[in-house]
């Protein structure tokens, strides 16, 4: 798909999700990851259903704030919270798609792919200790690609950012130096570079800044063409960025060994496998104040597991196994209302 076109997609779902909320529908907030799935998702369920979502692409800092705040009917974050927040939070959290957060870069001459990076490479472009595209460490990983004897401008994400989270999450196991002095999490104090806010903004800045480099969720990637690098993963391949990559990096994952859900899926060992990979993640109050809005969330999310994979594929995100859904459905049973009932029953 084009830019413009893709931009114009993204804007109709917007236009088309806000008038949906005049109906009465649910309201979430959060994650820029999962925009573009959750778009289509909302298109087709109005569709069938006659219910809309409007859905505010804000950041999962964002979108953590507002359902602690109950100003929405659900938060929507790719940094999972921990057990004991969830717990202090009353909130019940479980994952929705999986994809890939991939490195973009604006170099004129390089096509998507033909760039390659090592994580420890990336970590120290991003703390400003390899400063040009010529540096010799990059060269020797790239030989016979043309780069410029440029300055190398890291473009980041300026608000709170569970795309972040994840980015430096992969940066610190990658580089022991940037897990000692940045560690990870949704907002960094970068060294180096300028920010943007959400997907769109690091998109949009990289577009207009040559030489420039940045992470961004896979799908925001392809979709506005641009060129995207290689990384080389824990067995020492240089995996394509695709469903194929991400479904290996989760395969072997036990998703019930963190509350809610909130495990890893980066630096994950296989040949395949690409080493940022995640889900991103749904929060719903155990107790809601309105069961039966809490009730039309699940709803959705459940007509999305059963419908929506073609969807999700065809945005370059994966959608969850078969077995992992089924867990997600008992989880659902600790959203109760007044009486002690789960609100959404099978």
């Amino acid at each position: 798909m084009r830019p413009f076109a893709y931009a114009l997609a993204v804007g109709l779902a917007t236009v088309q999700l806000a008038s949906a909320a005049l109906a009465a529908d649910i309201t979430g907030a959060g994650a820029t990851f999962p925009f573009p799935v959750y778009s289509k998702w909302a298109e087709a369920y109005r569709k069938d259903s006659g219910s809309g979502l409007n859905y505010q692409s804000i950041g999962s800092g964002g979108g953590i704030k507002q359902i602690q705040a109950k100003t929405v009917d659900f938060g929507a974050t790719d940094a999972p919270l921990k057990g004991e927040q969830l717990a202090k939070d009353g909130l019940v959290q479980f994952p929705t798609v999986m994809g890939g957060v991939v490195p973009v870069v604006n170099i004129a001459g390089v096509e998507p792919g033909k760039l390659k990076l090592t994580g420890e490479i990336l970590a120290d472009i991003y703390a400003g200790k390899i400063s040009k595209w010529t540096d010799p460490r990059i060269a020797k990983l790239n030989d016979g690609l043309k780069l410029p004897e440029t300055n190398i401008t890291p473009v980041y994400r300026s608000d709170a950012s569970g795309t972040t989270n994840i980015f430096t999450t992969y940066l610190a196991q990658a580089s022991e130096s940037w897990k000692k002095d940045y560690g990870a999490a949704t907002t960094i104090s970068w060294p180096v570079g300028q920010g943007g806010k959400g997907n769109e903004g690091v998109t949009a800045t990289v577009k207009q800044v040559p030489n420039s480099i940045s992470y961004v969720e896979s799908a925001y990637a392809k979709q506005n063409k641009l060129a995207y690098a290689l990384l080389q993963n824990k067995s020492g391949k240089f995996p394509q960025p695709d469903d194929k990559a991400f479904q290996a990096a989760a395969a072997s994952a036990d998703w019930k060994s963190a509350p809610g859900f909130g495990i890893s899926l980066t630096n994950q060992a296989g040949d395949d496998a690409w080493p940022i990979t995640a889900a991103t993640f749904i929060l719903i109050h155990k107790d809601p104040a309105d069961p039966t809005k809490a009730a039309a969330v699940l709803k959705f999310f459940d007509w999305a597991y059963k419908n929506g994979d073609k969807l999700a594929s065809d945005l370059d995100y994966v959608p969850l196994p078969d077995n992992v859904v089924a867990l997600i459905h008992d989880e659902w049973k600790n959203v109760k209302d007044k009486d002690g009932k789960p609100v959404f029953n099978m």
